[in-house]
């Protein structure tokens, strides 16, 4: 086991600049990254990463994805599709669209603004309960700019959180 990985920082404010980061393809996302809360272990197949809590970073994950300015992608909106256990037919009724429009997005990342709410409402509401649209739009109006780049996740206090990068 590698230190590194089993580090838990009592504030996220603490995390050194030098702190490794495991980049976390798991999720079909590429620009996800692990501070800590994983394990390197020995398969026979080589070196393999387990990662602990996996429900818990996909969920938190998932909440960044919805709650930041940025469009989503069409990776991003299968992923969300996914940890809400939806079809692309399931989530295209809905929202009132075609299962062909869905996948249309997962692969071309066009996503109707409207579309955009929805889906962010839905997966707010699949992982906290009743969740308000206008809040979300309201929110997501008031941020002054668009978060880009890579998103970064620690776990802390058997939590996983995001950090800002």
């Amino acid at each position: 086991m590698n230190d590194e990985t089993t580090t838990a920082w009592a504030c996220l404010d603490d995390v050194p600049e030098s702190a490794t980061k495991y980049q976390y393809k798991g999720c079909g996302l590429d620009d996800i990254y692990l501070l800590n809360g994983y394990d390197t272990v020995q398969t026979d197949h080589g070196a393999g990463v387990v990662v602990r809590d996996i429900d818990g970073l996909h969920r938190v994950i998932g909440k960044r994805l919805v709650t930041n300015k940025k469009e989503l992608s069409g990776r991003e909106l299968r992923f969300l599709r996914k940890e809400m256990d939806l079809t692309q037919t399931e989530l295209g009724r809905f929202i009132g669209l075609s299962s062909q429009q869905v996948a249309r997005w997962e692969k071309q990342s066009v996503i109707s603004q409207p579309a955009d709410y929805l889906l962010r409402k839905l997966y707010l509401e699949h992982i906290n309960g009743q969740v308000s649209l206008k809040e979300l739009v309201e929110e997501l109006d008031d941020k002054d700019s668009v978060e880009s780049g890579e998103n970064v996740f620690c776990a802390s206090d058997g939590q996983w959180r995001s950090v800002a990068a």
